[in-house]
Order: structure tokens, then C-alpha cells, then sequence
């Protein structure tokens, strides 16, 4: 499995894409939903919520267990992907599409720099499977 190439990614398997107005998408791996297996609930931050590097934001609930979410970068939850209340599939259904989580207003957009490209995070998960 390749990750796409447009995003960065943490060491805990979430992932951040830059988006034309400045703001950050934040979402979980392909590599994560597969791990968790089916999810059946996504507890997102507060809308408005200020979240830090590395700091717990929210959590995802599996069949298997339910996972903490690691904030990419600090800055301030703008948008929560509403879709996910009814319909917390589409986490593993599309996890870099209709699945992502949140969308966050960067206080240092510098920070994405800090994590994985799409080769690090592959080299990373191939690493952490063997």
C-alpha cells in the first residue's frame, strides 16, 4: 500500500493535508482503519477546541478497541466532518476522502514540516509490520 503523496504523517498514523485557504485536514491512515478495523463511532474534539502537537484530540471507536487521536500540529478545530456522526464507516470506506475528521486553522503552519512524507510514513508502517 502506497500513501498518498499530497499529505504529511505522524508517528501515530494520522495524517494532514494542507488545503488552498491555509487550513489543515486532519484524518487517520489506511494502514490505521485497517489495524482498528471497522469503526463505529469518532469522538471529534469541541468545534472551536484548541488542539496541540502530539496532544489527544478526540478518539475512534472500533470493534477491536477504541484509539486515541494525536494532533499533527497545534492550531484550532474550524470544522468537524459532520458526516462521520451518522456514518463513522466512511473512516475506513475513503480514509483520505469522505473520512477525514477535522479541519484545523494552523498556529504554525512550519509544523507540518516536522512530520513524514508519504516515503517516510511507508518506510515507517513497513518497519513497524516486519
Amino acid at each position: 500500500m502506497s500513501s498518498p503523496k499530497d499529505l504529511r504523517y505522524t508517528k501515530e498514523h494520522e495524517w494532514a493535508r494542507v488545503d488552498d485557504d491555509g487550513s489543515v485536514v486532519v484524518g487517520i491512515t489506511e494502514h490505521a482503519t485497517e489495524a482498528l478495523g471497522d469503526i463505529v463511532y469518532v469522538e471529534p474534539p469541541a468545534l472551536g477546541a484548541e488542539i496541540t502537537e502530539g496532544d489527544e484530540f478526540g478518539s475512534v471507536e472500533s470493534v477491536k478497541a477504541v484509539s486515541e487521536l494525536y494532533a499533527p500540529l497545534d492550531g484550532k478545530v474550524i470544522e468537524l466532518n459532520d458526516q462521520l456522526e451518522d456514518s463513522p464507516e466512511l473512516v475506513n470506506e475513503d480514509p483520505y476522502g469522505e473520512g477525514w475528521l477535522i479541519r484545523v486553522a494552523p498556529r504554525d503552519p512550519e509544523q507540518l514540516d516536522e512530520l513524514m512524507d508519504a516515503g517516510e510514513y511507508d518506510a515507517f508502517v513497513s518497519e513497524e509490520t516486519d
